[in-house]
């Protein structure tokens, strides 16, 4: 993980409020994201999560798409992702997320009672867009098999009193306008 460790030790941070918001090509689309750290991280994301029978890889838009788009193209899982444009589709499924900095609904199509899925993120930080996904599958019956995101801002997050465990690649905190790693290795 020398790439992701060293792109977030080098990463910029802004304030939006009283939230310290490290900026971060994973996260944000800039700066650039080389290929080198998108093959890192799906390579990791391969070994760490249980990929074992899953169904679908799960996603919210829209910063987990390319993480999951390459994780499916190397697993052959199709993707779902959870959109924050409603469609009203058959099977639609709204739920309202909230994060440190903003909240708004979003909706998933094209997963349903049974399936086996894996629920892809790029951080997990107040855990209020994980909690809300994790919830609306719960409503709709799906098998959350694993679920992965990249970063982990350390610090308490609205999974903490649930039964969801999330496995993460990294993970950080940011003090004094730096990010500093907490864990190299993230959760399992």
């Amino acid at each position: 993980m020398d790439q992701l460790r060293q792109s977030l030790l080098d990463a910029p941070i802004i304030e939006k409020g009283d939230y310290e918001y490290f900026v971060h090509p994973i996260s944000d689309g800039v700066p650039m994201l080389k290929p080198g750290l998108l093959r890192e991280i799906v390579i990791k994301i391969i070994r760490k999560a249980d990929l074992e029978d899953v169904d679908k890889i799960v996603t919210p838009a829209a910063m987990g798409i390319h993480i999951s788009t390459a994780v499916s193209l190397m697993t052959d899982i199709p993707l779902v992702v959870i959109r924050k444009r409603e469609y009203g589709l058959d099977g639609e499924v709204s739920l309202h997320q909230q994060t440190g900095y903003s909240e708004g609904d979003m909706f998933i199509n094209d997963v349903n009672e049974g399936d086996r899925v894996l629920v892809l993120d790029d951080v997990l930080s107040t855990g209020g867009t994980m909690k809300a996904v994790l919830d609306a599958l719960d409503h709709i019956g799906a098998d959350v098999v694993d679920t992965v995101a990249i970063i982990k801002k350390a610090g308490p997050n609205e999974l903490d009193d649930t039964d969801h465990h999330v496995k993460t690649l990294i993970n950080v905190t940011v003090e004094d306008g730096e990010v500093v790693i907490v864990d190299e290795h993230g959760d399992d």
